[in-house]
């Protein structure tokens, strides 16, 4: 298990800092980034300070018409379509995209879904981990031309929740016993492994990975979740008001920590490392059963889960860049 390199590097910038206070001074001016799921909630906010801070985004989307509506007087964006649960769906937007002639210097991998009921997707595959995980796996292997020529930064953007649970690998896809938040914890620790594996992968032709937690932000991410589970959570009371603020971040500010992992001088030279609070994460401490706290499991950065679970999933999508 290596958790070795996760330390802080003392970037200057932390929990309350926002996208644009991390962008102040960078010029990305002829850059062009991909942001998945770049229309609502923090996915909005990273589009916004990206374009303001001089990159074209392309923002592929599962309902391109709200997404265009979103994103309505955000200059230098484009939308297209694309469903991270159908990888015939990928396939057909890397074509597009491919077929465009450009390069990427920015690939945030920011859709994905939350607690959501026992859904299945293509083959019968457990929704979140095919969503958050092998979508995103299938959509990086399928523009990795565009990818390796632009020399991008590509940012896996997981979450905390990756404490809930390692990958359960005699049982994927929840065949049995299926628990929401176990599974989403399950596709968290899938988008760490991935940036692990695709750093150590693609470091030598010049491109780097990076995973985070982007910081406890109430956004559309919480649609599937009942006002009474959030109110036995402690998030907010029965009126639906947010009961400790100081717990949850802004959307600017839940932004800040994957658009410094995608733009930051300060991580040159660096990659497969999990970030938290615009700085690298520090190895978690030990919490009970359903616990979280701060920084990040030894089984999310661990380089042979990370191999394992690379080459599963290039034999479920069919795609690997490196094969």
């Amino acid at each position: 298990m290596s958790t070795s390199a996760q330390h802080k590097i003392g970037s200057g910038f932390g929990a309350t800092s926002t996208a644009e206070d991390v962008l102040r001074g960078v010029d990305l001016t002829g850059k062009l980034a991909l942001v998945t799921g770049g229309y609502s909630g923090l996915g909005l906010e990273t589009t916004r300070a990206l374009a303001k801070a001089g990159a074209r985004v392309v923002v592929p989307a599962r309902r391109p018409d709200t997404a265009r509506v979103a994103l309505d007087g955000v200059d230098g964006v484009e939308v297209d379509e694309l469903d991270l649960g159908d990888l015939d769906s990928v396939h057909a937007f890397a074509e597009r995209f491919l077929a465009s002639g450009r390069t990427l210097d920015i690939v945030i991998g920011n859709a994905g879904i939350m607690a959501c009921p026992e859904t299945r997707v293509g083959p019968g595959w457990e929704a979140q981990f095919a969503t958050n995980h092998l979508g995103h796996f299938a959509l990086v292997n399928r523009l990795w031309p565009a990818i390796e020529q632009g020399g991008a930064r590509v940012v896996s953007v997981s979450s905390r929740g990756h404490q809930l649970s390692g990958i359960r690998w005699d049982d994927i896809h929840w065949r049995r016993g299926y628990d929401k938040w176990q599974a989403y914890g399950q596709a968290k620790t899938a988008n760490v492994l991935f940036a692990v594996r695709l750093d150590a992968l693609a470091r030598e032709r010049g491109v780097r990975a990076f995973a985070l937690h982007p910081g406890g932000i109430l956004t559309p991410l919480q649609r599937h979740l009942a006002q009474d589970e959030m109110v036995e959570r402690g998030w907010i009371d029965e009126n639906g008001t947010v009961l400790h603020p100081e717990r949850f971040k802004t959307p600017q500010q839940g932004a800040a920590t994957q658009v410094w992992a995608a733009t930051s001088p300060q991580l040159d030279g660096l990659g497969g490392l999990y970030l938290e609070d615009c700085d690298v994460a520090e190895p978690a401490g030990e919490s009970g059963p359903g616990q979280m706290t701060d920084g990040v499991k030894p089984w999310a950065v661990d380089p042979a889960g990370a191999a394992r679970l690379w080459d599963l999933s290039a034999e479920l999508t069919g795609v690997n860049a490196f094969a």
